[in-house]
């Protein structure tokens, strides 16, 4: 089994809120910042696998501010644990407006996905090398994140 570390796959990707994305308050809808969130975590989740991943859950978004149209949003993936072909990936989301040049952590996301063959089925993902004190931190509490997740499990 292989491994990587956090790095090889972390994915960046850059948004523009545009008036179809947005409510009558010109703020970006939460199902279209969820879409995109999905789509980063899913790219880095299938690069860390080397294979296709599936949305398996979605633990927490957490919306702190709005994001308002016209401004660019960032989203930046990484795994922070990798369990056997599950992965949680977390996703933190800023906004930026060109006008100030302000940009805010505005969100924050966590997801697991499992890596699955051409079959469907599950397979093993390359387990991951937290390298930094930040990583290192990310780690730990996605088992503690597992842990409640396999706790409310629906039998």
């Amino acid at each position: 089994m292989s491994v990587k570390t956090v790095k090889a796959s972390q994915v960046i990707m850059t948004e523009l809120v545009l008036p179809n994305h947005t409510n009558p308050h010109s703020h970006l809808l939460g199902g279209q910042l969820m879409l995109w969130v999905d789509i980063c975590a899913a790219l880095c989740a299938a690069r860390h696998s080397n294979a296709v991943c599936v949305t398996a859950s979605v633990d927490k978004i957490d919306f702190h501010h709005p994001i308002k149209l016209g401004e660019v949003v960032t989203l930046e993936a990484s795994v922070n644990r990798v369990f056997n072909s599950s992965l949680e990936v977390g996703v933190k989301i800023y906004a930026e407006s060109f006008y100030s040049g302000v940009k805010i952590h505005s969100n924050s996301a966590y997801l697991t996905f499992v890596s699955i063959n051409s079959e469907g089925k599950p397979v093993p993902a390359p387990k991951i090398i937290p390298e930094t004190e930040d990583e290192k931190r990310r780690f730990e509490h996605a088992g503690v994140r597992r842990e409640q997740r396999l706790k409310n499990r629906i039998k």
